[in-house]
Parts: C-alpha cells; sequence; structure tokens
C-alpha cells in the first residue's frame, strides 16, 4: 500500500470529518488488540478530535481512508505509534505522589539491601512502566543516588529502566531538557545536587545532571508483547497510573506479567486510583498502593 501523501488536503476542513459509529467500534477493537487500551464510546468525541490531528498531518480527507491506511501491514508499522501519541494523555511530573519515594527509601531500599548484596553484575534493578517523558524514572534515580549518598553505601550499583509505547515521550526523557515549571516539584536540595541550570539564563531549561541520566536507560515496549524481553530479573516496579486504561481481565493479565519480572519479595508500586481487589496475583499490601511480591504463592497463570 502507498505511503500517505502529507500534501493532500491542506486546506481540508477537518473539524468537520466525522468518525461513524461502525468504524469507531472496528477502531476500538484494533486499538484494544494491539495494545490493550479500552476506548469506551462515551470518548467517541475525545478519539475524533484527536485523530483529525492525523488526518490533516498524513492529508486524508476522510477516517475511511486513514484506517484502511492503520489497519494495514504498512500502517501498523508506520502510524500504530503515532496513532497511540494523540488518543493516550502522558501526564507526569516529577516527584508525584511522594509518599512512594519516602517509602522506597525508608523501608524497601533498607530492606533489599538486608537481603542481597549488590554488585555490577547484579545491580538493583527498578523499572518505571508507562515512564511518559521521564520525569519519574529520573525522580527514581535521583531519590536512589541521594539515599546511597547519605547513607554511606556508595557505591550502590543500580539501574532505572523506563519504558514506554510512545516513541515521542521516550525521545524526550533521552534529552533529560526539562522547562522551569516542570522541576518545580524536584526539593531544593535534591534539585542543586542533580539538575543543571542553562548556560542561558533566559531559557529557563533544565538538564539532568549526567551521573543520574547514566543510570537510566530507555526502551520502547508495548504491554501487549508476549515477552518484556528483560534479562534481568527487576527488584522493584512502578506501574502508576498506568492500568487504568485497560479493562480488568487486560490489568490482571498484566500484572501477572509484571510479577513473573520481579525477585521473590520484589515491590511493585501502583497509583493512588488503581486498585488490585478482586485479582489473583502473587502480592501482598504492604502500604497504601505498596505491594511485595510473596515467595510462597502458587505458580502464576500464563498471560
Amino acid at each position: 500500500m502507498a505511503r500517505p501523501d502529507d500534501s493532500r488536503g491542506r486546506n481540508a476542513d477537518y473539524g468537520s470529518v466525522r468518525l461513524s459509529k461502525k468504524l469507531f467500534e472496528e477502531l476500538t477493537v484494533f486499538i484494544h488488540d494491539q495494545v490493550g487500551i479500552k476506548i469506551t464510546p462515551v470518548k467517541k468525541v475525545m478519539l475524533e478530535g484527536r485523530l483529525q490531528k492525523r488526518l490533516r498531518k498524513l492529508g486524508m480527507r476522510s477516517f475511511e481512508e486513514y484506517c484502511k491506511y492503520l489497519f494495514s501491514d504498512e500502517g501498523r508499522s508506520d502510524e500504530l505509534t503515532s496513532m497511540i501519541d494523540e488518543v493516550t494523555t502522558n501526564k507526569t511530573d516529577f516527584f508525584r505522589e511522594p509518599a512512594h519515594f519516602n517509602y522506597l527509601t525508608s523501608r524497601v531500599l533498607p530492606a533489599l539491601l538486608r537481603n542481597d548484596r549488590f554488585t555490577v553484575s547484579n545491580r538493583l534493578t527498578i523499572w518505571s512502566a508507562g515512564c511518559s517523558s521521564g520525569e519519574e524514572p529520573y525522580t527514581i534515580a535521583m531519590v536512589v543516588q541521594d539515599f546511597a549518598d547519605a547513607g554511606g553505601v556508595e557505591p550502590l550499583p543500580f539501574q532505572v529502566i523506563a519504558t514506554d509505547i510512545s516513541r515521542r515521550v521516550l525521545e524526550k526523557g533521552q534529552k533529560a531538557i526539562y522547562e522551569e515549571d516542570k522541576v518545580l516539584p524536584i526539593p531544593l536540595d535534591i534539585k542543586k545536587k542533580f539538575l543543571l541550570k542553562s548556560k542561558n539564563p533566559g531559557s529557563g531549561l533544565f538538564r539532568i545532571a549526567p551521573e543520574i541520566r547514566s543510570r537510566v536507560s530507555f526502551r520502547r515496549l508495548n504491554f501487549m508483547d508476549g515477552d518484556f524481553g528483560f534479562r534481568e530479573k527487576i527488584d522493584v516496579i512502578f506501574c502508576r497510573n498506568v492500568i487504568i486504561y485497560f479493562d480488568k481481565t487486560v490489568q490482571e493479565r498484566l500484572l501477572n506479567k509484571f510479577c513473573r519480572c520481579l525477585k521473590p519479595n520484589g515491590y511493585i508500586f501502583m497509583g493512588h486510583s488503581e486498585t488490585l481487589f478482586g485479582m489473583d496475583l502473587p502480592l501482598e499490601q504492604v502500604a497504601p498502593t505498596v505491594y511485595r511480591k510473596t515467595i510462597t504463592s502458587a505458580t502464576l497463570r500464563r498471560a
């Protein structure tokens, strides 16, 4: 199938282009199958409005033309990620839900250090699942490094794996450059220690310091992939405000996959708007929205 010509239709009135009920249903099934996201009928207008941007970008005049392309092999390869960028909300902040980072340093890290000896070949590994534009994984890295410095356990070999389905937000995270209003939630002592202010005083930009950037590796990952591809077992997973986009069946299947990535007695942090109630998981709650993998649980169900 030929690639769309983005020179066509530039003067079209995209605000008047409508998504039929039939195409909406086909599109939501496709999105659910490809990335697990459940889009309900009440979000039809939202989906229509956001995808009008893709029609404009590609020079297409109708959703019929767009869906024909998207559903093709070429569309899956070239357009799927851009479409997901439009329909998902990448809301994130530095030190979001700060109680989690307090619990990480006061309870989780001391417990892990009592039970394991971390070395260059056995690094403390933390996964930021659904990392968006990098604020969460960089917060984790700053907190862990500051903990190590303050506790006299330096060097503490650790890595933060940051994954997202969106190439756009991953590219922003890898640049590690943030506007002044974005870094406001970072405590002043942490900011002085781990942020570099732009040499251009009028830019209002900050960059994460090299020692923190070197701790974070970004990868593209679709939660619907059968194998997440980790060679290492994970000590801690942050999966906050991510599963809200999935239905209950997909949530439970995903969380079982996450648990298989966790070491015994590893921890998982969830968002405060999320619940694991009624799910069959090898997890015990140790704090609000914080869970530990139990080592006596039965073998996890295959996803």
